[in-house]
């Protein structure tokens, strides 16, 4: 058993996405993977990959590793990953476990359900092994992902996530810190067990919620200065803290009055003349060279405040547009990994929080 604190792993941002580095198989073989608190199952590429993104390293080969086992779809392990209920394969006790999960963003794999010796460790952090992890060998993926990476590391708080199967040998407790994209340092860490506390002064913490896997925490409005933008109603864990979605969605009632409050200071403060986004796709955006400098948006959460900067509420879309980096979206709403960037963000899975810590990430 695995002593709580000792598991560590490195985040390296690059284009809007964080992906966590980890070893799988025997021999180990490098694996880098969206680090997505969003969804539970982490999966890679694998060979035989007829339909299947580009990548820059190899395809991951089972065949090449000794401690690769496929899951039969009649097992229980099968049963409770979702995109497996596939009611027809669980009577052919032979027949492989085979899966099928699509994103928000329409992309998608697809693939078999397998047990692997997963690896974990960072500079200067001991390396360390959980043999019959289960994760999906993926032979048909598609969709917006970056060559980067070779798949996906799962984070949420479902049984199949790499979280949940590290239970209790990690205290139900992990942590990351996000490195801004403008900085020259790309990496960070993510830490598991007791180097995963979050503590000291300026931490806010808030009740966490997991529902389908999923994190919520409950916002009760967002504010700029003396200004207030309450939802109208703030039911317990109303937003989905998601380090996999770059960007981040709130309901339309607290959207557009923000939108309003932010192009005036912005106008007023700096001359800015607002634009269109080149990609159609955010509201708010202004032509400029640099950052934008925004007025301090704060998120109002259940059990406290926490001060959002221009890093984390704009996005360059060109080279000379930086836009609001918020959605108005009636049906969903996430935190993004941009709102948490020069955070520690740490998950208590036994208590039931999430804090958030303003730390400068770049040296975590």
């Amino acid at each position: 058993m695995l002593s709580p604190g000792t598991a560590s792993a490195e985040i390296i941002g690059e284009g809007g996405i964080y992906f966590m580095n980890m070893a799988i198989g025997t021999p180990p073989v490098q694996f880098l993977g969206i680090a997505d608190t969003g969804s539970d199952l982490t999966w890679i590429q694998c060979e035989p990959c007829k339909n299947c993104y580009k990548q820059r390293d190899p395809f991951f080969n089972p065949r090449n590793s000794s401690t690769y086992k496929n899951v039969v779809c009649s097992s229980k392990i099968c049963r409770s990953i979702d995109g497996t209920t596939n009611p027809s394969c669980f009577p052919r006790r032979k027949k492989n476990c085979e899966y099928s999960q699509m994103y928000e963003d329409k992309s998608f794999t697809r693939g078999v359900v397998a047990t692997e010796t997963v690896i974990l460790g960072s500079t200067g952090a001991p390396l360390v092994r959980f043999p019959g992890t289960v994760f999906g060998c993926g032979h048909n993926n598609n969709g917006k992902f970056s060559d980067i990476g070779s798949g996906l590391v799962g984070l949420g708080g479902g049984r199949a996530s790499l979280i949940s199967q590290m239970g209790s040998s990690i205290g139900r407790k992990f942590s990351y810190c996000l490195v801004p994209h403008s900085s020259s340092t790309r990496s960070s860490k993510m830490h598991f067990g007791s180097k995963a506390l979050v503590s000291g002064p300026g931490v806010v913490s808030t009740p966490l919620f997991i529902k389908s896997g999923i994190y919520f925490v409950t916002l009760k409005g967002l504010g700029i200065g003396t200004r207030r933008f309450e939802l109208n109603k703030s039911s317990k864990g109303n937003l989905i803290v998601d380090s996999g979605a770059t960007l981040t969605y709130i309901p339309p009632q607290i959207y557009f009055p923000l939108e309003t409050e932010i192009k005036r200071a912005i106008i007023r403060d700096t001359g800015l003349k607002p634009v269109r986004d080149p990609q159609n796709f955010l509201r708010l955006c202004f032509a400029t060279n640099y950052s934008v400098v925004a007025p301090v948006v704060t998120a109002h959460f259940s059990g406290g405040d926490v001060k959002l900067s221009s890093i984390n509420t704009f996005v360059g879309t060109a080279d000379d547009v930086q836009c609001l980096a918020f959605v108005p979206n009636n049906v969903i709403s996430v935190l993004g990994n941009l709102a948490q960037m020069n955070f520690l963000v740490g998950y208590d899975l036994k208590k039931k929080i999430v804090s958030f810590k303003p730390s400068d990430c770049t040296k975590q």
